[in-house]
């Protein structure tokens, strides 16, 4: 019989890849693929584990899940970090670019 392609196998490896890349979208859509990736990338994990000699395409499942754990943690820490910028500046400031400027010449002390 021959090898077929594990299921999800490629779904996997672009979730992980969209997971780094969305997360410069302030985070959110990085970390929406980040976990469909790891939950993917989980259930093909577990059919693989089941019959190896069966399917082809594990390496593509092993390498979207890590970039899928490498997305979520990235969109994690670009929210911590927007969240951060807005109780720091306020949200009023952060949609007046003159206010702004203003607190950033503040910050550097100029």
């Amino acid at each position: 019989m021959e090898n077929q392609q594990l299921p999800n196998a490629t779904l996997v490896l672009v979730m992980g890849i969209l997971s780094i890349v969305g997360c410069c979208c302030y985070g959110i859509p990085g970390l929406i693929f980040g976990i469909v990736a790891i939950i993917l990338g989980t259930k093909a994990t577990k059919i693989y584990k089941q019959d190896p000699q069966l399917y082809t395409g594990y390496g593509n499942v092993q390498a979207g899940k890590i970039m899928g754990i490498i997305g979520v943690v990235l969109s994690v820490l670009a929210i911590i970090y927007m969240l951060w910028v807005i109780s720091y500046f306020g949200w009023e400031t952060l949609q007046n670019q003159e206010l702004m400027q203003e607190r950033i010449q503040e910050m550097m002390g100029q």
